[in-house]
């Protein structure tokens, strides 16, 4: 059966929730952990069930099945982690208070991470250019943007499917208090160092409202 999505979240029934499970936090979460200790660092590979990390309830949107949204977010391992130069590598998938396991969009995820841990920034690596007036013209890209004309482009459609949760957890992150927020492409090479330390950038950053010039 073919992935079903609403609103750019995917429909996760019963079946598919014990999936994504076994493949989030099993093998895709191992396999990146093992690619950043090959690349020197040092990775530890989590979901939001370890420590508390991340609790959820269900999203507040009917037809999705087990697809969930963040309530709190505890950062206790993230920050101890870190502060021993680990690398974390968290998988989207948290419970509720029952056990109950939720599929969150790991963009959300993202998004709630950066607020709770008060990143300077959040960058989000996807196979999209950035933002697009026109999605099928890459030379539309808007290479930045406030929250304000981020919610026009959602509320008129420009932003529209999966990159709804995209742009909406990086206006939640800058309203939490992150100072910007990033969508690249990381299929480019060196992707990271060009939007951060070039004049130009690749993608689109969103900043808080009256900081576009």
């Amino acid at each position: 059966m073919s992935a079903q999505f609403k609103n750019g979240l995917r429909v996760t029934d019963a079946a598919t929730m014990d999936v994504v499970g076994m493949v989030l936090v099993g093998r895709v979460n191992k396999e990146l952990v093992a690619l950043i200790n090959q690349a020197g660092g040092s990775a530890v590979g989590l979901c939001g069930v370890d420590g508390n990390l991340i609790k959820a309830r269900p999203a507040d949107q009917e037809g999705i099945g087990f697809v969930g949204e963040v309530t709190s977010v505890d950062t206790q391992l993230l920050e101890s982690l870190v502060e021993r130069g680990y690398i974390p590598v968290v998988s989207s998938v948290a419970t509720d208070s029952t056990g109950q396991a939720y599929n969150i969009n790991a963009d959300t995820v993202a998004g709630e991470l950066a607020a709770a841990l008060g990143a300077e920034k959040l960058i989000l690596l996807t196979d999209t250019a950035g933002i697009l007036q026109d999605y099928k013209d890459l030379s539309t890209l808007i290479p930045k943007l406030d929250i304000q004309e981020a919610r026009r482009l959602i509320d008129i459609g420009v932003v529209s499917g999966g990159m709804i949760p995209k742009v909406t957890c990086c206006v939640r992150s800058l309203a939490q208090g992150v100072r910007g927020a990033h969508i690249i492409d990381g299929r480019i090479p060196h992707a990271l160092l060009l939007e951060v330390f070039t004049d130009e950038g690749i993608g689109s950053m969103i900043v808080g409202s009256g900081l576009v010039g």
